[in-house]
């Protein structure tokens, strides 16, 4: 089956969220995280690993660094919580699924930055203050394209798979308004996702996309390239 189909991430969503050895705590980055059920596990995927290391967030005591962070589909939170760690004064994870948000918020009280970590329930920037605006805007896709048609079973395929690619198109199109002056896009991608469909949905907006980092992973049976991309190119 092709790294693409949405059917093996579908697979792999389902295999993810029944295994019976499926833990409530974890290890990674030298820390411990909560883990809820029907959260996005990343101890059974590379994708947080990298996306960690992308942003140079994967050891902990990495540079600090300061300025508000918006993290887009924030599952169980490590990234964001791993951006307050190092130095971000507000950082804001949103998720659609309500787990996730519940355990955004467990491991940001966990780790001690529940001061400057708001997780917040919300299908992109919907929920958001209309004012609000980061120096950095970053999501960690569910890049595998699914047909248009597709329903989701359940809140934990949405981390897996896009259908028709409605929420890439709409995060390209949404995420410019809620930058300061100076901030960037950041968005996680890999070749398992639909890069000619991206591609399409930049230029509907007038947008570029430039690769700031790329790893091989070896994921089972495959190799994956996953990719950090800047989304530049429109000015709110």
């Amino acid at each position: 089956m092709a790294v693409t189909s949405y059917l093996r991430s579908l697979e792999r969503s389902r295999l993810a969220r029944a295994r019976v050895d499926r833990p409530a705590v974890f290890t990674m980055c030298g820390r411990e995280w909560d883990l809820l059920p029907d959260v996005f596990a990343p101890i059974y995927s590379p994708s947080t690993g990298a996306a960690l290391e992308f942003l140079g967030l994967g050891e902990p005591h990495g540079l600090p660094r300061a300025g508000s962070f918006l993290e887009i589909g924030c599952g169980t939170g490590i990234i964001a919580v791993s951006a307050a760690l190092a130095g971000c004064d507000r950082v804001v994870a949103t998720d659609v699924n309500p787990a996730a948000v519940a355990n955004a918020a467990a491991n940001a009280a966990r780790h001690g930055v529940g001061d400057r970590l708001t997780a917040t329930h919300s299908d992109l920037f919907d929920q958001l203050d209309q004012r609000e605006r980061f120096d950095v805007i970053f999501w960690s896709s569910n890049y595998v394209a699914a047909p248009a048609g597709y329903e989701y079973k359940n809140a934990h395929e949405r981390a897996y798979v896009d259908p028709g690619y409605r929420t890439h198109r709409r995060f390209l199109a949404e995420a410019p308004s809620r930058l300061t002056a100076g901030g960037v896009i950041l968005l996680h991608f890999s070749t398992r996702g639909d890069m000619a469909g991206l591609l399409r949905g930049a230029e509907e907006n007038g947008q570029s996309l430039r690769v700031l980092r790329t790893a091989v992973i070896q994921e089972g049976d495959v190799s994956v390239e996953h990719m950090l991309i800047e989304v530049a190119g429109v000015s709110m």
